[in-house]
């Protein structure tokens, strides 16, 4: 499984989404992207904007951002695999 997380270090919304796969034992590959909304092209690559937290989940074909969609995501289809 390759699930990838763009965040922010200390962005309450990313730590949120990081509790959520940590507590649902997803193993995961982080990538912490720049403060600046201007230099997050990666971000903007794969998602169409440039807001974190997004997850990809290569497996599926998904990528989606808003830390409570993720969170519901995880909850809802990772938990437990």
């Amino acid at each position: 499984m390759t699930i990838t997380l763009y965040a922010l270090d200390g962005c309450p919304y990313c730590e949120t989404v990081h509790d959520a796969l940590t507590d649902a034992g997803v193993e995961y590959t982080t990538i912490w992207v720049d403060a600046l909304h201007s230099e997050r092209d990666e971000v903007r690559r794969v998602s169409g904007q440039r807001g974190v937290p997004v997850l990809v989940d290569e497996a599926r074909g998904v990528t989606m951002c808003e830390s409570t969609n993720i969170e519901t995501y995880v909850q809802q289809t990772l938990a437990g695999e």
